[in-house]
């Protein structure tokens, strides 16, 4: 079991020197840049305290930016066609730190709890760590003149390795939150709500030549292997806008006929660095740290990194550390394919010609969810064409038997729509053997 690093909490008091927060911030052609340093003033206790560091990634010809004359603001301007991605601004960011004693890392599309700034503060010493991060994927929300802030604090749970072994997360609900009275423990960490002492930029810093897809995965390995321990807020601290559908994105933008500059080659040298770290190998910088070892950390989180499985209790979000298992544990998760079949009736119109992504999960006896896909709208699309019946094949790994299925569209203009769902019979899903896939 995992114990936390023993050294004196002398940072985690409320009675500090200055108790001054770095709030860092990485833009992207993002039109709520400003309203969320706005919320984030506007909903602090003591504002006074806030100094933020901010990469805007922009059109020089175009946008205009506020505060930038004052004192509490520091900016790094880059003309967006100059931008690497969000962990190179992000380490960019890293830059302007001047010693605060916190560090607080969000999107630049958030919303925040009133006093969230106490509330952070509160809960630090609650974990009973020396080095805690508070972090987790934040509440959805969505921008707009009637904005709903709906309470709920979310965790980080397994969703499932990438074809490259990079495990990939998805938010679900903290069970039972309204009774908590201090966080809980965690197993991955979030780049879009991170908070730390402010030692995490010297300690861990953030590494540039990581892209996206794996960026919190090796965030979490480095800063667990520093000894550094995870935590979920137990109650909503940020509020995050996931639609975004009309947003700029970077690699959108950078291609090279735009950019002169294939965001591609950005992201396969970053899944190249992560699949190092995940395999304990060295790297040339921001390696692993010597505090913990990778096993360790395998052994807190309940995965297999080389056989890219995960326990059972994992799967579930049991809270870590994870209980001891026998060593053959990875032989009792096998390989699983499901078809889930449905009439296109069931869904609305909308579902197909005003749909952002559909969301598709399988649950096991226990109502479990295993297995989570997000379909995108260009695959949506082109099930839009189906005559009568729809067909899914979802594949995954899983150490209990698939029994049901929920396939919930979300529309642009409505949001969640009516979700549909539904029974698997033993011919809808199969264990796939060695053999099965030669």
């Amino acid at each position: 079991m995992v114990q936390p690093v023993a050294r004196p909490a002398r940072s985690l008091g409320l009675n500090e020197v200055n108790n001054l927060i770095f709030v860092s911030i990485a833009a992207y052609r993002d039109p709520q840049l400003v309203p969320t340093i706005e919320d984030c003033i506007g909903k602090a206790r003591h504002p006074e305290r806030l100094r933020f560091g901010i990469c805007w990634q922009h059109d020089p010809e175009h946008d205009m930016l506020p505060f930038r004359n004052d004192d509490c603001f520091r900016i790094i301007a880059i003309d967006w066609r100059e931008s690497r991605g969000a962990c190179w601004a992000r380490s960019e960011v890293m830059k302007l730190w001047r010693g605060e004693d916190w560090f607080l890392q969000v999107d630049s599309h958030c919303r925040f709890a009133w006093g969230w700034d106490a509330k952070l503060l509160e809960e630090m010493p609650q974990t009973e760590s020396a080095k805690p991060i508070l972090s987790t994927y934040a509440s959805p929300f969505t921008p707009g003149g009637d904005e709903m802030l709906v309470d709920g604090p979310l965790q980080m749970a397994f969703q499932g390795f990438t074809d490259d072994g990079i495990p990939h997360m998805k938010p679900m609900a903290i069970a039972n939150w309204q009774n908590l009275k201090r966080p809980v423990r965690a197993r991955f960490l979030s780049a879009g709500f991170l908070f730390a002492q402010g030692t995490f930029v010297e300690e861990i810093g953030y590494d540039p030549e990581l892209y996206f897809l794996g960026e919190e995965a090796a965030m979490t390995l480095r800063a667990f292997t520093s000894g550094y321990d995870l935590f979920h807020p137990h109650e909503t601290i940020v509020w995050h806008d996931y639609g975004r559908p009309a947003a700029p994105k970077h690699w959108g933008d950078h291609t090279e006929d735009k950019a002169g500059q294939a965001w591609h080659e950005l992201d396969s040298k970053s899944k190249h660095k992560v699949r190092l770290l995940i395999a304990g190998q060295a790297v040339d910088s921001y390696g692993l740290g010597s505090v913990r070892s990778l096993q360790e950390y395998e052994a807190y989180a309940g995965v297999s990194f080389k056989l890219r499985k995960a326990q059972e209790y994992t799967v579930r979000c049991g809270e870590p550390p994870n209980p001891e298992v026998s060593a053959d544990w990875a032989g009792q998760v096998f390989p699983w394919m499901v078809q889930i079949k449905f009439d296109r009736a069931r869904l609305s119109t909308a579902a197909f010609e005003d749909a952002e992504f559909w969301y598709v999960g399988v649950q096991d006896e226990h109502q479990t969810e295993i297995y989570r896909q997000d379909i995108p709208q260009s695959q949506v699309a082109m099930l839009g064409n189906a005559e009568q019946m729809i067909s899914l094949v979802c594949e995954f790994e899983s150490s209990t038997i698939p029994t049901s299925w929920t396939v919930w569209p979300v529309s642009h203009s409505e949001g969640w729509l009516k979700k549909i769902a539904g029974t698997l019979d033993d011919e809808d899903y199969t264990i796939v053997l060695e053999d099965d896939t030669e």
